[in-house]
């Protein structure tokens, strides 16, 4: 069995690299072929070649903006787990708060963004709630149809042994939600990562502060496309990374008790 899940694990691994592989050896050969302009679009090798040679700063406009998405990431699960414990505790609360959840959802932050910053005199905080705005749904959601989601016959089964609300919360609906909360966390986390550069490009920060969103709108500025594809490869390396990380924390949280995951492993 065992043998068997490390070669799934290797296909899983193995399989989108080889594609990934020959997607860029045909976009290198196509724009050589084709002597496609490098303002057009630049050859993966022109992408490497600024990448390497601008990487310290494009290291640290990476780090200000992950930061501010791991902030907005943070902010949406207490948010977010917090909001869906109280909708749980009533329907009539739910139902009385759970259209400005999807309000805040359906809101362009484009729209928003502008008033946020100007509200929020520091920044990095300015930019923090833009992406919070647009991260905080998928966890309410998620969790709230978790938590909602427990097989009847159990809770009948607690309120025959007298569990208390917070018992039944604790020993029964928390475990039910894990997995859906664990999507939502997946969800989240890139559209944290979207929320921040949303926000950066909305804000226009610059200096010392600045983040990839202003490397991208510098590099089109100056018509340093290769840059802007750098940066813009950051941005995607950064998002599959935190995707990852979710899923790594899903399987260790409910690889070894919830059928999801254990699918997976058989």
């Amino acid at each position: 069995m065992r043998p068997l899940v490390q070669s799934d694990t290797a296909v899983s691994i193995l399989a989108p690299a080889l594609v990934g592989v020959a997607l860029v050896l045909f976009w290198e050969i196509a724009c050589r072929a084709w002597n496609v302009p490098v303002f057009l679009l630049p050859k993966p090798s022109d992408i490497a070649i600024k990448l390497a040679s601008d990487w310290p700063t494009l290291l640290g406009a990476l780090g200000i903006t992950l930061r501010v998405a791991l902030q907005a990431f943070a902010a949406s699960i207490v948010l977010g787990t917090l909001i869906a414990f109280l909708f749980v505790q009533s329907r009539i609360i739910e139902k009385s708060l759970f259209p400005y959840a999807v309000l805040l959802q359906v809101t362009p932050i484009v729209a928003i963004a502008p008033l946020i910053v100007i509200f929020i005199k520091n920044t990095q905080a300015a930019l923090t709630v833009c992406a919070t705005v647009i991260a905080i749904f998928p966890i309410i959601s998620n969790t709230t149809i978790g938590l909602r989601s427990v097989d009847p016959g159990l809770v009948n089964l607690f309120r025959m042994n007298r569990a208390g609300r917070l018992a039944t919360l604790v020993r029964l609906r928390i475990p039910s939600a894990l997995p859906y909360f664990f999507g939502g966390l997946r969800i989240s986390s890139g559209l944290a990562l979207i929320g921040a550069v949303v926000g950066e490009f909305v804000a226009g920060t610059g200096g010392r502060s600045s983040g990839l969103a202003y490397e991208i709108l510098q590099s089109g500025f100056q018509l340093d496309i290769p840059r802007m594809f750098a940066a813009l490869f950051l941005i995607t390396l950064a998002g599959i990374g935190l995707f990852v990380v979710m899923v790594v924390l899903s399987r260790l949280a409910l690889g070894h008790w919830h059928e999801s995951e254990m699918g997976a492993e058989t």
